[in-house]
């Protein structure tokens, strides 16, 4: 299985162990903060598929969109941590599996970054 296709499992991974444990979270707070935390691990996943749907510039955007939902990832996560939301324990487990999938998703944007046109991959093959 290659790389992008990895980053699909591990998201899927990260999203079935945050939403239960944002179930915990306290009530006040479960239609702001919490709600933008499921949605961009929502959303970071829905971008990885339209990317995987696409090619050339728009996966490109779609990749650009799920790097910069992954940051707000990584925001809400150290914002549940600083809140004692989420145990020392539970944030590094987080983090480790969101470090994970930056390499993934890094790794697939180099990929798409560094894809020639179709007009270039024919003249260097000889036939353009």
């Amino acid at each position: 299985m290659n790389d992008s296709m990895v980053i699909f499992t591990r998201s899927y991974d990260f999203i079935t162990w945050l939403m239960p444990l944002t179930g915990k979270f306290p009530r006040e707070h479960r239609f702001v903060v919490t709600a933008r935390l499921q949605n961009a691990a929502l959303d970071f996943e829905e971008c990885l598929i339209e990317a995987n749907a696409t090619r050339g510039a728009k996966r490109a955007e779609h990749l650009a969109a799920a790097d910069t939902t992954l940051t707000k990832l990584r925001l809400y996560l150290r914002l549940c941590n600083r809140w004692q939301w989420l145990t020392n324990a539970q944030y590094q487990h987080a983090s480790e599996m969101i470090l994970e999938i930056g390499k993934l998703l890094g790794g697939w944007i180099k990929t798409v970054a560094f894809v020639p046109s179709p007009q270039v991959a024919a003249h260097r093959e000889g036939r353009g």
